[in-house]
């Protein structure tokens, strides 16, 4: 079981990688859930919410609004990826090009809960006040 856990996130960060609205799309449930920092930088600067509720939002969100936000050299390297049943946790280190030019770096931790084989909650843990800092800079 923790293999195939693995197996679908794995899977499911090579859909967003891809910004492909229908292969991100399958590996969600229709009501997935996204849940990140309230006020984190990228919300903010999107207008948008930390909290994305259905399927349809959180493609909206990665398909469309990540790539206008983090236009380039995109890179994420995995720390760890760790199983324990419909539960996996991602450490990982991403970094950007904003589309203001500034550079991103920030490490998160991703704690995804499947369900049926599909990722059903995820929630999100980042340096909020040192990616508002990237996005804003020094006097956010």
């Amino acid at each position: 079981m923790p293999q195939q856990s693995r197996d679908v996130v794995q899977n499911a960060w090579k859909a967003f990688a891809s910004h492909d609205a229908d292969q991100i799309s399958a590996v969600f449930t229709e009501d997935a859930e996204w849940l990140a920092p309230l006020g984190n930088a990228t919300a903010v600067a999107l207008e948008g919410s930390g909290h994305l509720i259905g399927r349809k939002a959180i493609v909206r969100f990665l398909a469309e609004d990540f790539p206008r936000f983090f236009v380039s050299d995109v890179t994420v390297t995995f720390h760890g990826l760790y199983a324990d049943g419909d539960r996996v946790i991602v450490e990982e280190t991403m970094t950007a090009t904003l589309a203001n030019g500034n550079h991103y770096a920030n490490d998160y931790c991703f704690v995804f809960e499947l369900q049926n084989g599909l990722v059903h909650r995820v929630r999100e843990y980042l340096d909020t006040a040192r990616g508002h800092r990237m996005v804003f800079g020094e006097g956010s």
